[in-house]
């Protein structure tokens, strides 16, 4: 008798790449009304914002301390300028607070840091990546612009430093090239990152398309996210001036606030077609 031979095809599931969600006009409505609700959050949930915020200040004291254990203390400058830009990246648990209490579901620390963590397996690494990239060139190019226009006589305090670059002809050079080249990598990282971080938590999107559509974002309404940008700069340079410390308070409201321009700012993509 002849043998019956066994199916061999395999199964298998056909991958279906997410949707991208659609864009949303931005105005300064919605830019202030995140940003009221981005302190509500924080009311709200208070022991939650006031953690992730020490964690972030901590970071910044942290700087500070090698940076003068580096006999360094200059660099702080133009730290403190790029500083805030890592705060997307950051502020996925407070992301996490707001879409909780938006969703009105109940809100623990483990469940708080198991989605922190579980981030590690997801695409916010590589946008953490992208993030530090340009935070890492940023400080080198720094370096290297002290090295052309000061050369090797840099002074090695921060009050030395700042009169030489307000008193010198090299150093307002300095200032304006290193302002202009600071502003160039700020914007690129701002528009990669102001949705895309929030994005990721709440979707299963890859972080290329995650960074696309935080630049559509920005692109379709340039004025608004751009004064956002500039908002975030401002109250987070405001809040380091006393020790990093501001931060904890400032840094969580930002936070919420910027899940809240992201859920305003883009239709999901079932209901965008």
């Amino acid at each position: 008798m002849g043998q019956v031979k066994p199916d061999l095809r395999q199964e298998y599931t056909e991958y279906v790449a997410p949707k991208v969600p659609g864009i949303n006009k931005v105005t300064w409505g919605i830019v202030g009304n995140s940003l009221k609700k981005g302190v509500s959050d924080f009311i709200r949930a208070p022991i939650y914002g006031l953690f992730f915020g020490g964690f972030f200040a901590a970071g910044g004291l942290a700087i500070l301390f090698f940076l003068n254990v580096l006999d360094a203390l200059w660099m702080i400058l133009p730290i403190m300028i790029a500083f805030p830009l890592v705060g997307p990246f950051a502020a996925t648990g407070l992301y996490e607070v707001s879409r909780k209490l938006s969703a009105g579901e109940p809100i623990t620390w483990k469940g708080i840091l198991l989605t922190v963590f579980s981030q590690r397996e997801r695409q916010t690494g590589w946008i953490a990546f992208v993030v530090l990239f340009i935070f890492w060139v940023w400080v080198y190019l720094i370096r290297v612009l002290i090295a052309i226009f000061m050369g090797f006589g840099t002074p090695s305090t921060l009050s030395g430093f700042v009169d030489v670059v307000l008193n010198t002809s090299n150093g307002m050079a300095f200032l304006a090239t290193g302002t202009l080249i600071g502003a160039v990598l700020a914007l690129i990282l701002f528009s990669a990152t102001v949705i895309s971080m929030p994005l990721i938590l709440d979707t299963e999107l890859d972080f290329v398309s995650a960074m696309i559509t935080s630049f559509k974002t920005v692109v379709a309404s340039p004025v608004p996210m751009l004064g956002w940008g500039v908002i975030i700069t401002f109250l987070a340079m405001l809040a380091m001036i006393p020790a990093f410390l501001g931060l904890i308070i400032v840094f969580p409201i930002l936070g919420h606030a910027t899940w809240h321009l992201y859920k305003a700012a883009t239709i999901p993509a079932d209901d965008a077609g």
